[in-house]
């Protein structure tokens, strides 16, 4: 039952159009594009483009899907009368959810090897098994995360339209503020405040000393990895609220 209920979830994803070219047709173009502008230029650490931005466009994806093909579905469900359809259908709630997760986790692993493949025959980027191992755990701890905060933000809206506009909106600032685009030094000052509170800001930037074996622990990671859980727990009390029966 889940994995027909898994072939009928990527078979709609691939159908939808929005979602295919915000989450698996922008970023990767903006990323050989990025490339061939700014390429030969070095970034934080001493670190390349290729090994600056892989993981960036990695997370962009990630992000994309997981607000778009998790977060605002459910709004879309909510507002077409789906999720009252979908309580009184044989299939299991759990596998419905079991069904999504294991969807949005497979799309944005494609989108992963996806990125992967391009840095390493467009920009060399070296290949080490343990490295990409270490690396995907984290990815996937990051997909667990932007799960559990896309639930809580999209479980705010009732209306299609608005969510629509939100996702829009929502995409353009996370470009811009969490170092997807140019670096955040070179922002005006009050992007660079923005930036600070962007999640995806820090998980970028820790997801990008993981790729390069470059993680040290001093206050602005602790800092980060506090700022997450925090927002991690304040979505999961949201979610637990917006289950009650009003």
């Amino acid at each position: 039952m889940l994995l027909t209920q898994l072939r009928y979830d990527l078979m709609m994803f691939s159908r939808e159009i929005f979602y295919l070219v915000f989450s698996l047709i922008i970023p990767p173009v903006t990323y050989v594009f990025m490339g061939q502008l700014f390429g030969e230029n070095s970034y934080a650490g001493g670190l390349s483009y290729a090994e600056t931005y892989t993981p960036s466009f990695i997370l962009l994806i990630t992000f994309s899907v997981i607000f778009l093909a998790f977060g605002f579905e459910q709004v879309l469900n909510r507002s077409s009368g789906v999720e009252k359809r979908i309580l009184l259908s044989p299939v299991p709630k759990k596998v419905l959810l079991v069904s999504s997760i294991l969807k949005s986790t497979i799309i944005t692993s494609f989108g992963y090897f996806m990125i992967q493949l391009l840095g390493i025959l467009i920009y060399d980027v070296p290949f080490h098994f343990l490295g990409f191992l270490v690396s995907y755990i984290f990815f996937i701890l990051l997909n667990a995360i932007l799960l559990i905060i896309a639930s809580a933000v999209y479980s705010l809206f009732q209306d299609m339209k608005n969510a629509l506009i939100f996702s829009i909106v929502l995409f353009q600032v996370v470009m811009f503020t969490g170092d997807f685009a140019l670096p955040i030094q070179m922002m005006p000052n009050f992007i660079q405040i923005i930036a600070h509170l962007n999640p995806l800001y820090h998980m970028n930037h820790l997801f990008i000393d993981i790729w390069n074996n470059q993680v040290h622990f001093h206050t602005d990671t602790f800092l980060s990895i506090g700022y997450i859980l925090i927002l991690v727990i304040i979505s999961y009390f949201i979610i637990q609220i917006k289950k009650k029966p009003v």
